[in-house]
């Protein structure tokens, strides 16, 4: 992989972090922001967007307040309740003001682990989509048994998709491991009901196709079993399947806990074989721990947005931030607007050649999210 420019010249990665509308209030957000820049040192620069007061407030409380943060005003919070369609009509909020940060340059990347539909709209609004792409997919990090994670996606942003949807998710996933992990050619599996290419239903099926006919490293059809196992690089799915896979594996870590807790509570003998274990225990519970990856990056819109879990602890937003700055420093936004625009087959119009539909049959494919 390429030396990064950020490594090259010495300049910050620059991001911006919204410390509102989260479940559990300010100060957890401003604090995994304070951890993340103690450990970036000079390489970054977070700038807490929200209520000024509020930030302050929770700055002064931390042991030490890192030299590499500023705080940008926002005055207004959107709220889990508040809906898409009003959020975005309002413009002083902190998810508006740090998406105008990133539209202006002066911050490379914005996180927030505030309301999705509110951040995917108005990503959609003011920063746009990648040429080429109709929808943007939320790409979630999955962990696999070689101890590396991968993406599937989408896990939430389209519950109804058409194949062209889900062979442009394919080419955002494959240009984002391509960048972060060097892999030349990421193998792309495509879930499904089985690994025959009949298998599916005819989302599925036409998918298939069309990722045939790509210049993508397609290796065909994978079965929900497959996602952990590592063989391929990336898993492509729609987003209501892919969400209802995401909230499942976001059950796994509390489940194995109690489950843990239960079996070393009945003898003692559970209790010193769970002791000579619990290493391995506390390894196998931080694979399926949301915390560790902190969130998924929002791909196909026209800068880099990154969606946190709305309860993200501190340790989960200086993890995503760690993601977010390894992002910006190997230009995932770059890779995937170059493989938008050197492969025209990933464009609307494939999927109409392979049908033979005209453009007035052409059902419009624009949607903010799902």
């Amino acid at each position: 992989m390429k030396a990064n420019t950020h490594t090259q010249t010495g300049t910050p990665a620059r991001i911006a972090l919204d410390v509102m509308g989260s479940d559990n209030g300010v100060s957890g957000i401003v604090a995994g922001g304070a951890l993340a820049a103690l450990d970036f040192g000079a390489s970054a620069h977070i700038t807490l967007v929200g209520q000024s007061t509020q930030i302050e407030s929770a700055l002064a409380a931390l042991e030490q307040r890192p030299d590499n943060i500023s705080v940008h005003h926002a005055e207004r919070e959107i709220t889990m309740d508040d809906s898409p369609s009003d959020a975005v009509r309002m413009p002083d909020t902190s998810v508006a003001a740090g998406l105008k940060l990133l539209k202006s340059g002066q911050v490379e990347a914005f996180m927030s682990p505030g309301n999705t539909g509110a951040v995917m709209a108005g990503s959609l609004l003011t920063l746009g989509r990648i040429s080429g792409v109709n929808r943007p997919a939320i790409c979630a990090l999955f962990p696999t048994s070689g101890l590396r994670t991968r993406p599937v996606l989408d896990v939430g942003a389209n519950t109804s998709c058409k194949p062209i949807n889900l062979l442009q998710f394919a080419a955002l996933g494959s240009a984002y491991v391509s960048a972060m992990e060097g892999i030349e050619s990421p193998r792309v599996g495509l879930l499904s009901i089985g690994e025959e290419r009949s298998k599916g239903n005819d989302l599925i099926v036409k998918s298939h196709e069309l990722l045939e006919k790509s210049p993508l490293n397609f290796i065909g059809n994978v079965e929900g079993r497959d996602i952990l196992s590592g063989d391929v690089d990336l898993v492509v799915t729609d987003g209501f399947t892919g969400n209802i896979l995401l909230k499942f594996a976001e059950s796994i870590s509390p489940f194995l806990t109690s489950r843990i807790r239960h079996q070393v509570s009945t003898n003692i003998f559970s209790r010193i074989g769970a002791g000579l274990m619990s290493p391995f225990l506390r390894r196998l519970r931080r694979a399926f721990d949301y915390a560790e990856s902190g969130g998924a990056p929002l791909l196909g819109i026209d800068g880099l947005v990154f969606i946190c879990h709305g309860g993200s602890s501190p340790r989960a937003i200086k993890n995503a931030l760690a993601i977010v700055k390894k992002m910006i420093e190997n230009n995932v936004i770059g890779a995937m607007r170059k493989e938008m625009m050197n492969n025209t087959a990933l464009h609307v119009d494939a999927e109409r050649r392979m049908s033979g539909q005209t453009h007035e049959q052409e059902t419009s494919l624009e949607s903010s999210h799902g």
